[in-house]
């Protein structure tokens, strides 16, 4: 698990610091705001969503925290190209493995790169930080406007 740990901090730090995807994009079809009222983070995410429902180019502006941002970027990267059906199954794992419980095992092979987030569990109060990014694609692939708070 430490070396779990110091990939995390890695991950964390350089997302935050050189994050993916951080545009706007002029063309996006899907456009929804996200915000943490308790750490103060706030990001619109732009989405391109294909007729046949593939996520074609994903962007992100805004703040936040390094936990947020790099959640944001590292987001941004897994979900380009995938299907709708395949963005909101990644949002379902991701959900699930930052609120597990502390001893429930990691699949660090179905996770990927996201499972360097599984840290996040044992900070709860930074969750929401891990989860914004998340909730705020679930919004714009629903409808693409509301605003998330989770």
């Amino acid at each position: 698990m430490s070396d779990l740990r110091e990939l995390y901090q890695q991950v964390i730090l350089d997302h935050s610091r050189n994050p993916r995807n951080y545009k706007e994009l002029d063309d996006a079809n899907r456009k929804a705001e996200g915000y943490n009222p308790l750490c103060g983070d706030q990001f619109t995410l732009y989405l391109i969503l294909d007729d046949d429902g593939r996520v074609s180019d994903i962007g992100f502006k805004g703040s936040g925290c390094a936990i947020s941002k790099a959640s944001a970027s590292l987001m941004t990267t897994e979900v380009k190209g995938k299907t709708r059906e395949e963005a909101e199954a990644m949002f379902e794992k991701f959900r699930e493995m930052v609120t597990s419980a502390h001893d429930v095992e990691i699949d660090e092979d179905e996770m990927g790169k996201m499972a360097v987030f599984a840290g996040v569990r044992e900070f709860p109060v930074r969750v929401k930080c891990a989860t914004l990014a998340w909730h705020t694609l679930h919004s714009a692939l629903e409808d693409g406007g509301q605003v998330s708070t989770e």
